[in-house]
């Protein structure tokens, strides 16, 4: 029999404020500041922002407060804030290549224009922990030189010269790009379309997937053509003006995959693309976009569909944290009725099997019912 649960406003209340109790913990530390979580959690605050969909360092710092440093409960909260915000217009898109570049390296060519700028990385550190950190040791400055601004075309450009890779294409002029966070999902879907839905895909879904791409499960041996990080210009274009307005710039991890391609019928062998392009500093979700994305072609290049990250509705359908968490999380909700129904199924079925095997006993047990 199901039972109306009652006072549980006033246990919800409680709960929340234990849950401010926890979060502020011991009162005799000091309370983190935004700019603190900025400035030293920088790459968490970054993926709140990709996830999140929402470029602005203080709120993502914010919500990573509020969540107690549960990241997708994070995005979670900045998803939510970014709904209510007015939409004034779509940004041109940006141009990667005039990119004020921070760190840029190739696994493709050693020597290339513009150099390999190695930039703040863990890929050299050795994984020990730091006791100075934990003292607050000072940190001294980083070296600096003068440098000349030289081109750094796109290692995919360089294999384009010699018509090594599929071409970049051009965008039809009428083509008005798609946009997930206002529009339903449907497939299949565009390639812009899916772009959007593994920018803000969870990290470790992607990793996964892309790992599995590595392992044999798609036809996908990539290469790291190149990945770079750094500033992009932003820029609008206003009707009353003959010009694109400059909005400021945001920074933006780029990685571009060269993948093996043995040809088809309707194209020669060559190198293929995967393409990634989240907020902040995220290579290692940028190259798992990279390989997904360039899995999910398989139907496009004429290959066989033969694993889980080839498959177009599972990779997106399952690839966002906030509606997975949402779903699992929804599991702990009163599921009263429910269960109720399912308990008295249960017994009838087990009344029907004992009454099956053992016909006697059910018949003793009918009489002295009688």
């Amino acid at each position: 029999m199901y039972v109306a649960v009652k006072g549980g406003e006033a246990a919800i209340a409680n709960a929340h404020s234990l849950l401010a109790d926890r979060r502020r913990g011991d009162r005799s530390v000091p309370a983190l500041r935004l700019d603190q979580i900025v400035e030293q959690l920088a790459l968490g605050v970054d993926r709140v922002m990709s996830e999140g969909s929402l470029y602005d360092r203080e709120l993502a710092a914010l919500a990573i407060v509020q969540a107690r440093g549960d990241m997708i409960e994070a995005i979670f909260l900045v998803r939510a804030y970014r709904t209510t915000l007015p939409r004034f217009g779509y940004s041109n898109p940006i141009d990667t290549g005039a990119m004020l570049v921070e760190r840029r390296v190739s696994a493709t060519y050693k020597d290339l224009p513009g150099g390999q700028l190695l930039g703040p990385t863990f890929d050299y550190t050795h994984r020990l922990l730091d006791p100075e950190l934990a003292a607050g040791a000072d940190v001294a400055e980083p070296l600096q030189r003068a440098g000349e601004a030289e081109a750094m075309p796109r290692v995919s450009a360089i294999l384009a010269r010699e018509g090594l890779i599929e071409p970049d294409g051009e965008m039809p002029q009428d083509h008005v790009p798609g946009d997930i966070t206002r529009e339903p999902l449907e497939f299949p879907m565009a390639r812009d379309i899916r772009l959007q839905a593994l920018s803000r895909g969870d990290e470790g879904f992607l990793l996964a997937l892309g790992y599995s791409t590595q392992r044999g499960y798609a036809r996908n041996h990539p290469f790291v053509g190149e990945v770079r990080i750094g500033e992009v210009e932003l820029e609008l274009d206003v009707p009353e003006l003959p010009f694109a307005v400059p909005l400021g710039s945001v920074r933006v991890t780029e990685c571009q995959m060269v993948n093996q391609f043995k040809g088809s019928a309707k194209a020669p062998p060559q190198f293929t693309r995967g393409y990634g392009l989240v907020f902040g500093q995220s290579e290692r979700k940028a190259m798992a976009m990279a390989l997904c994305d360039r899995a999910l072609r398989a139907s496009e290049l004429g290959e066989d569909v033969v694993a889980a990250a080839q498959d177009e509705e599972f990779v997106i359908s399952h690839s966002d944290n906030v509606q997975a968490t949402g779903f699992v999380e929804h599991l702990k909700l009163p599921h009263y009725v429910d269960f109720q129904a399912e308990l008295d199924l249960v017994r009838r079925m087990r009344a029907e099997h004992e009454a099956r095997e053992n016909p006697a006993k059910m018949e003793e047990k009918r009489e002295a019912a009688e």
